[in-house]
């Protein structure tokens, strides 16, 4: 046998022959697989003792090795395993700018798109138009204002999203005492509340007036039962769920007013655009405008929703409010030029249901129907978390559900969504055509003061108490814009009033 010496001390030859006294086995044991490495001393027992202890110090080093690697494998798969579970969960929590988007889509493109066409055929397209244009830029300025407001509240509260995925949102009404105080808050809470039922009114009594064109059934009934519908939705399947019907609803409801639009090009349905205009008659259009194109009963529920992400909100606003500008200039231009051909001023729906374009009747009525239950689902969404807010700041109240179980939670939820739908179904089924009268009250008064005048007074006052608030980036801390959006909102307000004052002496 062969073996390589190595020269050693003293103290490693009296470590060896300790350890052969202590372990005698090994020096007799022969060795399999190992490298043999001799040491030239007197002994020859020696020889296998220094291999013997060699290898034990070898074999002790590699299973060193290999539990510190078992263990460090563990360790960062229980940390991978954590990672995953805390992305995953943030993932979602988080909403999605898809869903937000959806949401003001199917909020503006409702019963304000159907009635507009026939407020506007006496000013005429181009000053109509123009109008519209005039308006929507306003209203984003309007909604950038309250998103930053809340965002900023929602910051100083510390608000998150609940882990029942409820959404727990700061209120219109809340923004406006914290920030104006108590004159504010009531202010706000009477603007909201009749803007609240007035925009429920229309939209049931639209409603019931479609469904009982197709299915031939009673305007009360068919607007009770298209509520309800809407309701049962909101109630049983909570935010989340409502927000992925509403998103499928609202891409339908692209595809129909898409496809009447381009085979309104293709057949001519637009050729009398144009025909007549007069700036006089556009201050009666206003109030329906606004209507069209508000969406800002939302924005609470869109911060919550995307638990206080500024860009995305903003982002959301922007293409949310951007498609219904698109859609409701194209419908205007062609129920005017429809009108234009035929001399006479009727409903467009009504209009659209008489061409005879294969299969627009049915588009128009599904088109119309989809168009008010997305309003309906925004309007219900944050009219009910409005009551949600008071029932929860009332402590009898507060006392039976702060258990926190399915049946308090649910009690709560029962409560606001009755509270919103029972007065309105009770108005619109006394009075079925009452959607004229309740989209001028809503988009003349309630929505021009609780969404044109109140956030620039918020603003400021928000600015002036808790600067430490708001960036100095920010919209809301720019004092003439602030100026120039108030006035114009009280502006508004004051023609209504005019206007309302001329038709009763009329």
């Amino acid at each position: 046998m062969d073996s390589l010496c190595i020269t050693t001390s003293s103290s490693l030859h009296h470590k060896i022959l300790r350890h052969a006294e202590s372990n005698p086995s090994c020096a007799k044991t022969p060795l399999r697989n190992t490298t043999l490495i001799g040491f030239k001393i007197t002994k020859s027992s020696y020889y296998y003792t220094c291999l013997c202890y060699l290898n034990q110090q070898q074999h002790k080093s590699v299973i060193k090795r290999r539990l510190y690697a078992i263990k460090t494998q563990k360790c960062s798969s229980q940390l991978s395993k954590n990672s995953s579970k805390v992305a995953e969960k943030k993932k979602k929590k988080k909403g999605t700018v898809f869903g937000a988007v959806a949401l003001v889509i199917g909020t503006c493109i409702g019963s304000g798109i159907l009635a507009l066409p026939e407020k506007a055929y006496p000013a005429g397209f181009l000053p109509s138009s123009i109008s519209v244009i005039v308006c929507w830029f306003f209203l984003l300025i309007e909604a950038l204002l309250l998103v930053e407001i809340n965002v900023a509240l929602m910051k100083k509260r510390g608000k998150k999203v609940k882990e029942d995925k409820e959404l727990e949102v700061i209120s219109i009404r809340t923004m406006a005492q914290e920030t104006l105080g108590n004159w504010g808050g009531t202010l706000a809470t009477t603007a909201y509340v009749f803007l609240g039922y007035s925009s429920m009114v229309a939209y049931s009594s639209k409603s019931g007036e479609i469904l009982s064109n197709l299915i031939n059934f009673p305007v009360a009934v068919s607007g009770s039962l298209f509520t309800a519908f809407f309701t049962i939705l909101v109630f049983v399947g909570g935010t989340r769920a409502t927000d992925q019907v509403n998103q499928y609803l609202t891409s339908s409801m692209i595809g129909l007013l898409l496809t009447i639009e381009v085979m309104a090009v293709v057949f001519g349905g637009w050729s009398g655009v144009g025909a007549s205009s007069d700036w006089g008659k556009v201050p009666p259009t206003i109030p329906v405008i606004i209507f069209s194109l508000v969406y800002h009963d939302l924005a609470p529920v869109l911060c919550a929703y995307l638990e206080g992400d500024l860009r995305r909100i903003k982002a959301s606003i922007f293409l949310g409010s951007l498609v219904p500008l698109v859609a409701l200039v194209f419908w205007d231009a062609i129920a005017l030029g429809l009108a234009s051909e035929s001399d006479q001023v009727i409903d467009p729906v009504e209009l659209l249901y008489r061409v005879r374009w294969s299969g627009v009747s049915l588009m128009v009525g599904t088109f119309s129907l989809l168009a008010v239950g997305t309003s309906l689902i925004g309007t219900l969404l944050g009219f009910s978390e409005f009551f949600k807010e008071q029932l929860r700041n009332l402590t009898w109240y507060t006392l039976s559900t702060q258990k926190g179980n399915w049946c308090g939670r649910n009690k709560m939820n029962a409560m606001a969504v009755t509270m919103v739908v029972v007065p309105s179904l009770i108005v619109s089924t006394t009075f079925p055509n009452a959607f004229s009268a309740a989209t001028d009250i809503a988009g003349g008064y309630c929505m021009t003061v609780l969404y044109g005048v109140l956030p620039p007074a918020m603003a400021w006052a928000m600015h002036k108490r808790e600067p430490e608030l708001s960036d100095k980036k920010q919209l809301s801390n720019a004092r003439p814009a602030l100026i120039v959006v108030g006035l114009f909102a009280s502006s508004i307000v004051v023609e209504q009033i005019l206007q309302d004052i001329l038709a009763l002496h009329s």
